[in-house]
């Protein structure tokens, strides 16, 4: 199982795996259907930054759903 840790760019999420949570994936949705990409731990810290500095420009209610997912996931 996956669940969704931030948003990495229009139709592409960052994902962890829900047991192992070291384990991140770039998903990409498609027409055809979706891509994964096995992305190294910094990465993914990279990407959930990102979105955390998004989601703070855009308001403080988005950046504290954000911020708590990247609490648990990298914390």
């Amino acid at each position: 199982m996956l669940y969704r840790v931030a948003k990495v760019a229009e139709d592409r999420d960052l994902f962890a795996t829900l047991y192992a949570q070291r384990i991140f994936f770039v998903v990409t949705l498609q027409a055809k259907g979706a891509s994964f990409e096995v992305v190294p731990l910094m990465d993914a810290r990279h990407f959930a930054e990102q979105n955390l500095a998004r989601a703070r420009r855009e308001g403080v209610q988005a950046h504290g759903y954000w911020r708590q997912l990247f609490d648990q996931t990298f914390i």
